[in-house]
């Protein structure tokens, strides 16, 4: 302080302090409400999309197609990150939040309206697009909006907008598809999209937008041809591993000799070494996401092929799951389990790869299918303390001018990951027999159609070494001492 500035008294002016109370206190309550309404509608349309896939491809004669169904969603997400990363950065979270939720409601449309499989992926595709712009806007305004204590509480209560939807939207999804069609379920989720419209973006138009004070004015075209050549050729490699024929090999070659590149240039130095700090963050949460999703996409296939279930049930059986990811989350937000995270994040890895492991033990008769629904409940409580975790501490090791840029790398080794390893589940599972599953009595009558264990357990054990995989980065997310 100056000599020519009055000393005035702490008690007669106190310094300014941040708002009190949590995520529901007066002044986070309209926001908080907004963009948990947005994670929500994502869930709702995850869970009720997955319970419907069996029939949609079925119908549209694509069973061999299947993994093509979730991982072009995750394809086109790719560049959607990048590009709402640069966005929100320099403009921020409005408009990339804005423009995709209109892209997201477009694709289900698009798919819903499909006569053939190649159209339903192609708005699996737009939609993928609307969900990276949407993510990546998400973290930026948790960043930006809440204080560093707030954000582990914020990141729980999207865990928990998962719970409803995982109990309902099984339930609801089933019904439909069995009593009018799979169609309404991908028609009738768009109808939802006011919702967050009208209660997100007012409240974060008056704490979020805006670019951030000295960051570039302008798009860095090389992370946006970066962002293009990852989306591309994670798409020619799902193609080649799909195709399973020889001259398949160039357009795989095509995809890796875009995508290594791409990769190395979008993900912080050192991710695929496992460098402490960031960039294990960053692996870590390419590696649980894609092992667990990529073994979660052929679970209702499984159920519904294998033992029989009607695609409600197949559904259902998940529902659990939603419950307890939610209460990994809210443990890992919880302030005295914060000197424990990392220790959390390793104990969560291990359960993952537990119920990975534990899922084919349903392909043998004898076996209750509610034992793949205790399993995946524990793989789910893991994913919670893993998921939530890894997000507070990429916030917390990025400085306020590359939150959008370092949130864009931790969503790119998520769908990056989900592509690859559901490129390599799929390919594998067409291999084996998988494409014959899918008997048209099959899935509509509830009856089992034809036995190919194989196919399916060779998807879920390479996941679960996969997931014990990040049992041993979660050990490498201190940032390394000077």
């Amino acid at each position: 302080m100056s000599a020519l500035e009055p000393r005035v008294p702490p008690r007669t002016a106190p310094l300014p302090t941040p708002p009190q109370g949590g995520v529901m206190g007066p002044a986070y309550r309209t926001l908080s409400i907004g963009i948990i309404s947005v994670v929500f509608l994502i869930a709702f349309e995850a869970t009720a999309v997955g319970t419907a896939m069996p029939v949609a491809a079925r119908e549209l004669d694509g069973i061999g197609l299947y993994a093509f169904a979730f991982s072009a969603y995750f394809t086109t997400s790719l560049f959607g990150m990048v590009l709402s990363g640069q966005w929100a950065d320099r403009q921020g979270p409005l408009r990339p939040l804005t423009v995709g939720i209109a892209a997201f409601a477009s694709g289900l449309v698009v798919s819903g309206t499909a006569g053939a499989m190649w159209v339903f992926v192609l708005g699996r595709a737009v939609q993928g697009f609307g969900g990276g712009l949407v993510i990546v806007a998400l973290y930026v305004v948790v960043s930006r909006a809440y204080e560093e204590r707030l954000r582990p509480a914020i990141m729980a209560a999207f865990a928990a907008s998962w719970v409803v939807p995982s109990i309902v939207g099984p339930l609801a999804s089933g019904t439909v598809t069995e009593h009018l069609g799979w169609r309404w379920v991908f028609l009738g989720i768009p109808a939802l999209v006011a919702v967050p419209l009208v209660v997100a973006l007012p409240a974060i138009r008056r704490s979020a937008s805006g670019p951030v004070g000295g960051g570039p004015a302008v798009f860095d075209r090389r992370r946006i041809r970066l962002a293009l050549g990852i989306s591309v050729g994670a798409g020619l490699l799902q193609y080649a591993a799909q195709d399973l024929r020889w001259l398949s090999l160039l357009p795989g070659i095509a995809g890796a000799a875009l995508l290594v590149p791409a990769v190395l240039g979008l993900l912080p130095r050192g991710t695929y070494l496992a460098r402490r700090g960031l960039p294990s963050v960053v692996l870590l949460r390419g590696v649980a996401a894609g092992a667990f999703i990529a073994a979660e996409s052929f679970v209702p296939l499984m159920l519904v092929t294998q033992r029989g279930l009607s695609p409600t049930m197949a559904g259902f059986s998940l529902a659990l799951g939603g419950v307890t990811w939610a209460g990994g989350s809210w443990v890992q937000s919880q302030g005295r389990t914060a000197p424990y995270r990392q220790r959390l994040m390793v104990i969560g890895m291990v359960l993952v790869a537990l119920a990975i492991a534990a899922a084919p033990a349903v392909l043998v008769e004898s076996v209750p299918v509610w034992t793949l629904a205790l399993a995946w409940a524990v793989g789910c409580l893991g994913m919670g303390l893993v998921i939530g975790s890894t997000s507070v501490l990429l916030l917390k090791l990025s400085a306020p001018q590359e939150v959008g840029a370092n949130s864009a790398a931790l969503q790119i080794s998520d769908a990056l990951a989900n592509v690859v390893l559901l490129a390599a589940g799929g390919a594998a599972f067409a291999a084996l027999g998988g494409g014959a599953v899918g008997a048209a009595h099959a899935v509509t009558a509830g009856g089992a159609g034809a036995s190919h264990p194989a196919a399916f357990t060779v998807v879920f054990l390479p996941m679960a070494c996969v997931a014990l995989v990040g049992a041993w980065v979660a050990t490498r997310l201190e940032p390394a001492k000077d």
